[in-house]
């Protein structure tokens, strides 16, 4: 009896691993580590914690809460990681939940693994935040997310207005959003025709003022005029 109640304890202490996570992570740009995280939030949702601290994450693994916290905010980044209010039927209290439905829709449709994969999105953000020194707020990936999603602009555009926000020493997301609508009013659809007509901007600015410099690197917004590697 008492082993029959061990068995019992192991195959209800288990939790369920999609083989296509295990086998197609790489698709999503995760690694091994991000995935070791998604079975960590899944293991701790099994046991009714839906919200678990990046604290509590890391109790589990060999990084610290700082390392789970910026991978938490990259899945939120990707869209592969949602947080979501659930209301609880016998208190009715209001609290935050992780949900991976995302992850897992994403995985199993081939065609957006497929956009998921070509689009560049997940480095999209990391260029924002590398050009603007900083983690990006919950609205500003909100903001990055609209263009994607709402307004159809394609990554490389996007880039690109990041591109001449900062050649325009005005790096801000207004001033980007300026420029992407603009673009889309004159029908730009293509980093070419972008290129083309930064270049004409330019060539009658030079004649007026002379364009603000940064003291940062260069080579970032120069390629841009000039086309890439």
């Amino acid at each position: 009896m008492k082993k029959s109640l061990q068995i019992q304890q192991i195959l209800l202490d288990q939790i369920h691993i999609p083989i296509k996570l295990i086998t197609s992570f790489q698709t999503l740009g995760l690694d091994e580590r991000d995935v070791m995280l998604i079975l960590q939030i899944q293991q701790f949702q099994q046991k009714g914690i839906g919200f678990p601290t990046p604290a509590e994450l890391s109790a589990n693994l060999t990084m610290d809460e700082k390392e789970c916290s910026n991978i938490l905010r990259k899945f939120i980044q990707k869209g592969i990681l949602v947080i979501e209010q659930d209301t609880g039927l016998a208190t009715e209290k209001i609290s935050e939940v992780y949900s991976l439905n995302e992850l897992w829709e994403t995985l199993y449709s081939e065609k957006e693994a497929k956009k998921e994969e070509e689009s560049t999105d997940g480095t999209l953000f990391i260029l924002f935040e590398q050009e603007f020194g900083r983690p990006l707020s919950p609205f500003e990936i909100e903001t990055i997310n609209g263009w994607l999603d709402e307004d159809k602009q394609a990554p490389s555009l996007i880039k690109a207005a990041l591109r001449e926000s900062v050649l325009m020493g005005k790096l801000n997301f207004k001033y980007i959003d300026r420029i992407l609508r603009e673009w889309q009013k004159k029908g730009i659809h293509s980093v070419e025709q972008a290129r083309d007509a930064s270049k004409k901007f330019h060539g009658n600015q030079t004649t007026k003022q002379e364009i603000p410099r940064t003291k940062r690197d260069t080579s970032f917004y120069y390629n841009w005029l000039e086309g890439e590697d």
